[in-house]
């Protein structure tokens, strides 16, 4: 059995297939192409393709920055029994003559430090270093100006 036109179909073939496999070569780097590194307008992009580890910004909350603040308590004693560490609440008593109340001003602040205390005793009091947000230690420092301070452990 003989086809006719069979040497030409083969040729056709072969002609056709170097053709699909043009296009197949043509179709990948277009995608290479549109996938590869962007110069300006994403820049990620192109740290990835030189090979170039991508780091990922570090967010920090704003919201509660926390801060050390320095805080005179009016009992040394009570200072004397606590370490670095602790959780306490603070404080703030008004004078019982002008109706003042006691009232909470930091809840379960952590102590970072307790400095030794002065030989003088000039100041009443004692100093104790607390780990509170930014917005709490304006609220102590103020109150220290003008009311005695206490804490309680919890």
């Amino acid at each position: 059995m003989r086809v006719r036109g069979g040497r030409y179909q083969l040729q056709r073939l072969v002609r056709h297939r170097r053709r699909a496999i043009a296009a197949g070569l043509a179709v990948t780097a277009a995608a290479l192409v549109a996938a590869g590194p962007r110069t300006e307008a994403d820049p990620h992009h192109a740290e990835q393709a030189r090979g170039r580890p991508v780091t990922v910004p570090v967010r920090r909350r704003a919201a509660v920055d926390v801060v050390t603040a320095p805080v005179r308590i009016a009992d040394a004693a009570t200072v004397r029994l606590l370490r670095p560490g602790d959780r306490v609440d603070v404080i703030a008593a008004g004078d019982p003559t002008s109706g003042g109340a006691a009232r909470v001003l930091a809840r379960g602040v952590r102590v970072t430090k307790v400095p030794e205390p002065l030989e003088d005793g000039a100041e009443s009091g004692a100093l104790v270093v607390l780990s509170v947000p930014r917005g709490t230690a304006a609220r102590l420092v103020g109150a220290g100006a003008t009311e005695r301070l206490a804490v309680t452990l919890c």
